[in-house]
This record gives structure tokens, C-alpha cells and sequence, in this order.
């Protein structure tokens, strides 16, 4: 995991949040360093959820990794786990790139990626092959959507920083007695529709990794607090050939959102809280 590393202000200096993305002088976007600098990991998932089972045979699961390899040369690493196929990049430095088939989902992810095109061509690449690998239909789709996770490495009790930098001053915190009450879970969750369009949809989740869910109390554990912006299209679609537009859908509002309310309302917050009472 990258080094926490120091605070970058917030709106409350008089700063606009940093822009998740910068273009360089070629046009390319690259990942803001500022984003770099406010959680310890940054990673863009994609998941394709289908209705039906998917192909798992040998020949069909070696036929598409084996045509992900040659987009990307540096996934060369096939691995089993429990009901799931993987095609794994080497971690360098923190760097990696994953594709996961299981019964009724391909899912793929970058992590920290050094810019978000890199991140994009893996998953645009995901949806142009996979329905012709894996016999999907329009009819198949259930969902598509992608995920914008931050992580954050904390050396004191995760909830009791979540509390503090997003509950303490609203009238959630009135339901805790600081005094004689300990704190063992503090996961916020808010789920919005997007456009007036009740199939597009965009979730904000906090996870703290309690310690009550660990069975271990206290601090202990070394599971960071991670935030995650989900960005979701319901299907079913009418043709494959929309799925290119439905993706860049998602990347737009979630690149919005990420950088209109995620990192100031959140991400700033989180970071400010982890650096004010460090152990």
C-alpha cells in the first residue's frame, strides 16, 4: 500500500476540490496527484451483471482471457479461486490490472491506475469482446457498472474517524452518548437516481471494516476504511452496440460526481480526520 501522505485542503481553505483527472499537453488524462496524495489507493472496477449463466467451460474461459493477454500483455497471470476464474497483471509497485468471470458476472479492475484512459481502454475493451466470447445478449444484461474506490490506511479506530469527519456535526451524532457509549459501526450509505431516469443510478458507500464485524475489538486489523462511488445502468439494453454509450455514461457522472461532492464532501473530510488525532 502507498504511504498516507500529506493533507491537501479542503473547500474549507477556499480551494475547489481537485479534478479526479488532468489532460496533459498530448490530451491524455492522468490520475490529479492530488488525488494520489488524499487516500493511500485508488482503483475504477467495472462489473457486467448478467441473468443467465455465463460459459465457464475450459476452451471458453481461455479463449477470451487469452484475447484480453494479447490487448494486454502484462495479464499473464491465470488463477482459480472459489468460483471465480482470474486473469491477473503482475502488482508493481501497487500498480495491477485484474478480469474476473464467475456464474453470472465478468468483472475487471485497475489499480492505481496512472491515468484513467488506462483504466477505460481495459473495461471498453471488456464490453466490446465479452458478448462474443460468452454468447451475451441484450436480453442477458441485468446491470453495468462502475466502481471509483479510495482507500485509506488508519492507525486508530476506523469508525470513530468516519464518525468524526462525516456524523459528528449532524443530528446522527445525537444518537450516540460519547460519554458512556463506545462506538462499534459507522458505515454511511445514500443511493440517488440520476437524469429522472430510475435505471441509472449512483451509490456513495463508506465501509469501516468494524471491528465488531472482525470479532476482534479495538483498533486491530489492517482492513483500510474504503470509499466507493458505484455508478449503475439497469438493463435490459436492445442492442450490444449501446453499450459503449452506457459506459461512457457512467464514466461521466461518476467523474462528476467524484469531483462535485466525493472528495470534498467525503474524501477531504476522512483525510483531514485520519491526520487531526494521528497515534
Amino acid at each position: 500500500m502507498v504511504d498516507v501522505a500529506t493533507e491537501v485542503d479542503g473547500p474549507k481553505t477556499g480551494r475547489a476540490a481537485p479534478p479526479l483527472g488532468r489532460r496533459g499537453d498530448d490530451g491524455a488524462s492522468s490520475v490529479d496527484p492530488d488525488i494520489t496524495t488524499l487516500c493511500s489507493d485508488f482503483y475504477l472496477n467495472q462489473k457486467i451483471a448478467l441473468t443467465m449463466d455465463v460459459p465457464t467451460g475450459r476452451e471458453s474461459v481461455l479463449d477470451l482471457f487469452g484475447r484480453i493477454q494479447r490487448e494486454f500483455p502484462r495479464m499473464e497471470r491465470l488463477k482459480r479461486y472459489d468460483g471465480e476464474c482470474a486473469l491477473e497483471s503482475e502488482d508493481t509497485d501497487g500498480t495491477y490490472s485484474w478480469v474476473a468471470l464467475r456464474q453470472t458476472t465478468l468483472r475487471s479492475g485497475s489499480v492505481n491506475p496512472t491515468s484513467l484512459e488506462e483504466a477505460y481502454k481495459l473495461h471498453r475493451t471488456i464490453l466490446e469482446i465479452s458478448p462474443y466470447f460468452l454468447s451475451i445478449s441484450p436480453l442477458d444484461l441485468d446491470h453495468l457498472e462502475l466502481v471509483f474506490g479510495f482507500d485509506f490506511e488508519a492507525d486508530r479506530d476506523r469508525d470513530e474517524i468516519v464518525f468524526e469527519a462525516l456524523l459528528a456535526n449532524s443530528p446522527l451524532a445525537e444518537l450516540v452518548d460519547r460519554d458512556r457509549e463506545r462506538l462499534v459501526e459507522a458505515q454511511p450509505f445514500i443511493g440517488i437516481s440520476l437524469d429522472d431516469d430510475p435505471t441509472m443510478q449512483a451509490f456513495f458507500e463508506v465501509k469501516s471494516r468494524p471491528a465488531r464485524a472482525l470479532g476482534i475489538p479495538g483498533l486491530e486489523g489492517h482492513e483500510p476504511i474504503s470509499v466507493y462511488l458505484t455508478v449503475r445502468s439497469s438493463g435490459p439494453i436492445r442492442r450490444l452496440e449501446d453499450l459503449p454509450a452506457m459506459f461512457a455514461r457512467l464514466a461521466g457522472h461518476g467523474e462528476r460526481l467524484v469531483e462535485e461532492r466525493l472528495i470534498p464532501s467525503v474524501l477531504v473530510p476522512i483525510r483531514r480526520a485520519i491526520l487531526s488525532r494521528p497515534c
